[in-house]
Formats: C-alpha cells, structure tokens, sequence
C-alpha cells in the first residue's frame, strides 16, 4: 500500500509539474542579427559585424535592457554571437551573461525548449528566415514571412501567460 501510495503521490507531482510548463509566464524576444560585412575582405561564410551592425547591436542592448533577460541565444553565426555580446555584457554589473547556442536546424525542438523554460524573459538572436519561422512556430500560426535582406529593425516579441500567447513586433 506504502509503495502504491509513493507512485501516486510521484504521478502527482508529474502531472503538476507539466500544468506548470504549460502555464509558464515567459516573454520571448526575438531578433534578426544586426547588419554583416558584405565587403570584399569579408569571410563570405560567416561575416563579423560591420560598423552599422555594431553600433545597432548596442542600441538593441540598451532596448532589450529593461525586459532583463535571463537566457540569451544565438545561432553559432559570428553575426549573431556579436549583436547578442553587448547585452550579455550589460544584463549583470558583475558578470557576463552567457550565450548559449541553439541549432536552428530543428525549429520545433527549440520552439518546444523555450516555451518549457523556467525564466520570466530570454532573447533569440537570429536570421532573417529564422526568427519569423520561430515567432510562427511559437504562435503556431503562419503569420509573419521572411525578412528582406535590408530588414535589420524588427524586434519580435511574444508572451505566453498560463495558456494566452500573444506578440508584437516592434521597430527600432
């Protein structure tokens, strides 16, 4: 009876556990990389940032600042790592926060990770096809398409209260 007792109470506690992802408070911000090095003395495959895209990486910082993101991710792109570096630096006075890498080759997976984590706010850095393909996924709708190759000002963002998902997008 002990033992039938301690299953259940563990199924309980399982079941409880799930309501709880599922009504999760979390804003998910999420944003194309700032502007690349298309110049001829650029690594083609995967470009720095040029001076615009520096100087837009740290005016998003200062944006993103007051949402106070705990969990910052990027694609393994230097592009991408670089308009996420100045707001790792800038969350914390003491400490850098750290970016973690996501793979963008399995969309749902990561839609699915986000939407289970346990932090009020977190920041996607992404491309230009990426980052509409996740706020879609998220919203589980078709409801934004591709950025242009010149659309670098969008920032996406999308708050799931218990089970409400709603987004907007802004223009900086």
């Amino acid at each position: 009876m002990k033992i039938f007792a301690f299953i259940l109470m563990i199924t309980a506690f399982s079941v409880a556990g799930n309501t709880d992802i599922q009504a999760q408070n979390i804003t998910i911000i999420l944003v194309r990389h700032a502007e690349k090095d298309t110049s001829a003395t650029a690594i083609k495959s995967d470009p720095d940032l040029n001076d615009a895209g520096r100087k837009r990486a740290e005016r998003l910082s200062e944006i993103l600042f007051k949402y106070k993101p705990r969990q910052i991710f990027s694609t393994r792109y230097r592009r991408t790592r670089m308009s996420a570096e100045p707001l790792a630096n800038s969350i914390f006075t003491d400490y850098r926060l750290q970016t973690q890498i996501y793979n963008f080759d399995e969309p749902e997976n990561f839609a699915a990770e986000l939407l289970s984590l346990k932090t009020k706010c977190v920041v996607v850095f992404g491309h230009s096809n990426t980052t509409p393909a996740l706020a879609n996924l998220l919203l589980k709708q078709s409801k934004y398409k591709d950025l242009t190759d010149a659309e670098y000002d969008k920032i996406f963002i999308i708050k799931v209260k218990k089970d409400r998902i709603t987004d907007e997008v802004i223009t900086y």
